[in-house]
């Protein structure tokens, strides 16, 4: 077990590692291909906001935080009620992986420190001013991870298909909102997969 634990904890130090690396090389190349892809994409959303979808986009956003902490919450008290020592595991399983990942993304965000689009680029207007740093998204890191986890932990279709419909809508509104470009959130929704995949094996 210990050995596991290990090899799970050196993975995910060298999926971190990865991440550094792909960043320096996008951060050295400051007008490159993908940083006019990021900035175009902003200004696009931007663009094209209207009240209502702004509205939507603000409550998706703040959800991530309410369905990270009630989905392994609510599983670890059915599983007490219930003495369904599985149900337990699970909610173990998630909340584990939600928080590994979430200090992983904390840890890259203080190294990497890249700035947030309407500091980078004037020329992006967000809904409101985010604090911190931007890359990778916080939001998409913990929601991917949740969402990944819940479905290892219950492979049904039903449960698939919201949690990722959901974890990718709250990626998308940190695009919308003008907080966070779409490396970052991609680089979130990788970083928070990948946690809830690596740490599969405790459920057992």
């Amino acid at each position: 077990m210990k050995l596991n634990a290990n090899r799970y904890i050196c993975t995910l130090i060298a999926l971190v590692c990865c991440f550094l690396l792909v960043f320096e090389a996008n951060k050295a190349r400051a007008q490159s291909q993908i940083q006019q892809f990021d900035d175009k994409i902003m200004l696009d959303l931007a663009a094209s906001r209207t009240p209502g979808q702004t509205d939507v986009m603000m409550f998706l956003s703040k959800s991530y935080k309410y369905v990270d902490v009630g989905v392994p919450a609510g599983l670890l008290v059915g599983g007490i009620i219930s003495n369904d020592k599985q149900m337990r595991q699970n909610a173990l399983y998630i909340a584990s992986s939600t928080a590994i990942s979430y200090g992983a993304m904390l840890l890259i965000k203080h190294l990497v420190k890249r700035p947030r689009p309407f500091v980078q680029n004037i020329n992006i207007v967000p809904v409101y001013r985010a604090s911190s740093t931007s890359f990778p998204s916080g939001h998409a890191t913990s929601t991917f991870s949740t969402a990944m986890a819940l479905s290892n932990a219950y492979p049904k279709w039903y449960v698939i298909a919201p949690s990722f419909l959901w974890a990718g809508s709250v990626a998308y509104s940190r695009m919308y909102l003008g907080v966070h470009y779409p490396t970052d959130v991609t680089a979130g929704a990788i970083l928070g997969t990948g946690t809830a995949l690596l740490l599969q094996p405790i459920r057992k």
